[in-house]
Order: structure tokens, then sequence, then C-alpha cells
């Protein structure tokens, strides 16, 4: 088998992307939504804005997305894209990280730890599911 059969074969038609990165979306918001509640339960702030579902889901989405965008570049460019990907998605994911920081004094150390865990929480339900419908190799 050539290798542009081989690359043809692990191709997935568009409805199949779309549908997987809708249902990383959905899957990573209600993980989401488990860490905003237990956040909240054990003394976030009420009033912690980043722990509402309108902005963890909006955000959750616009990552998810940006993430697949990225991971099909990654797919098209990259001579090795495992390798890139190995160190690109935790690189993005720490990188990501820094806002939250800031938000200390808002959140407390509770909220912001629930940020940093749905940040990689959503990280790992996109590359999974990227993987099933975007395969690297």
């Amino acid at each position: 088998m050539s290798v542009a059969s081989e690359t043809a074969a692990v191709r997935r038609g568009p409805l199949v992307v779309v549908g997987g990165v809708i249902a990383a979306v959905v899957v990573a918001s209600v993980v989401d939504a488990v860490f905003a509640l237990a956040a909240l339960a054990l003394g976030a702030p009420d009033d912690f804005q980043p722990l509402e579902p309108g902005s963890y889901i909006f955000l959750t989405a616009v990552g998810t997305v940006a993430g697949a965008i990225g991971w099909a570049v990654v797919r098209k460019v990259s001579k090795d894209p495992a390798a890139l990907v190995r160190w690109l998605v935790p690189t993005l994911v720490v990188v990501s990280f820094v806002p939250d920081f800031l938000l200390f004094g808002a959140g407390g150390v509770i909220g912001v730890v629930a940020l940093l865990l749905m940040h990689v929480a959503v990280a790992a339900v996109a590359v999974f599911t990227y993987r099933k419908v975007m395969p690297l190799s």
C-alpha cells in the first residue's frame, strides 16, 4: 500500500470531523460543569464569572474549535505531526493557564484551581476526539 493510499484511508469526512468536535465540546462542557459545581461547593465565590456555564461553555467551544483547526494544520504541514503534537499540546495548555493566574483575587485558590483543571480536561477530551476523527497518521 502506498503512502498516499494509507493517508487517504485514515481521512474522515467533514461530517465526522464536525460531529466529533461538537461531541468534544459537549463532553468537555459536562466535565467543566462538574469542576465548576465542585469548586462552588468547596467555597469558590458564587459570583466568580468563569465558573458560570455561559462563560465556560463558550470558552470550551472556542478552545475546542481552535484546537481542531490547529490539529488539522499540524496534520497537513508537519512531517512528523505526532512528535509536534506531543510537545505542542502540553505547551499550549500551560500557556492557557496564564490568564487564570490573574484571577486569584476574584476566584481565590479554589476557583483558579478549578479553572486550571478545566483547561486540562478540555485538552484531554479534545485530543482524544481529534485522534479519533483526525488521525495523525
